[in-house]
């Protein structure tokens, strides 16, 4: 009875041990995985506009730069501000770049017929040609504005003056009016006078 005992326990560990050596040396079961390529990226589109010579939109690489986009408009016109755009900035989709005009240029200022700040009339006597002196007894509050260092207030000074101690005997007189020094009245000695003053 003992024997048949450990027959059948043979058996079954002989089983047991085929098993476990058919399974080990089998193949795997399964679907291997594969692995594939990372998905391209589709190109950005940016749109440029102002100063280039191609305005439009443009499709370009993933990390473009504003370079990049200027150079696919053709890059910058003549009148081009290009010293405001940063070349070095990253792009992203769907961006917009303005590209500004340069401002014209303003007519160069002309100093003719002012002098320190004060506007010379049209058809007023020329204080910086000796030819047309300045009458101070009759000039009236543009001309006498016209002359160097002589501001409006100055200018009234002179027409109270004399219209309150009669006209200027002589073009020395006119350093009684209150402002006008030494240093005022060479600027002036040769740009006024008094003749004609009856």
């Amino acid at each position: 009875m003992k024997r048949g005992w450990w027959l059948l326990f043979g058996v079954i560990f002989g089983l047991a041990g085929a098993g476990g050596i058919w399974l080990a040396s089998s193949p795997p079961r399964g679907n291997s995985i594969q692995l594939l390529p990372p998905p391209t990226l589709a190109p950005i589109q940016v749109h440029i506009t102002g100063a280039v010579a191609n305005p439009g939109v443009y499709a370009l690489p993933i990390d473009s730069r504003v370079q990049d986009a200027i150079q696919a408009a053709g890059g910058f016109s003549e009148n081009a501000n290009d010293m405001a755009v940063n070349l070095a900035a990253l792009l992203e989709d769907g961006a917009q770049i303005s590209v500004a005009a340069k401002k014209p240029t303003a007519e160069p200022f002309t100093t003719s017929g002012v002098e320190q700040g004060n506007e010379r009339a049209e058809g007023q006597p020329d204080p910086s040609n000796p030819d047309s002196p300045i009458n101070i007894n009759t000039a009236t509050q543009v001309e006498l504005e016209s002359l160097p260092g002589i501001g409006p207030v100055t200018a009234q000074k002179i027409i109270e003056y004399r219209e309150t101690n009669g006209p200027f005997i002589g073009i020395e007189d006119i350093q009684k009016v209150s402002g006008i020094g030494p240093a005022t009245f060479e600027k002036l000695k040769d740009l006024i006078t008094v003749e004609d003053s009856q």
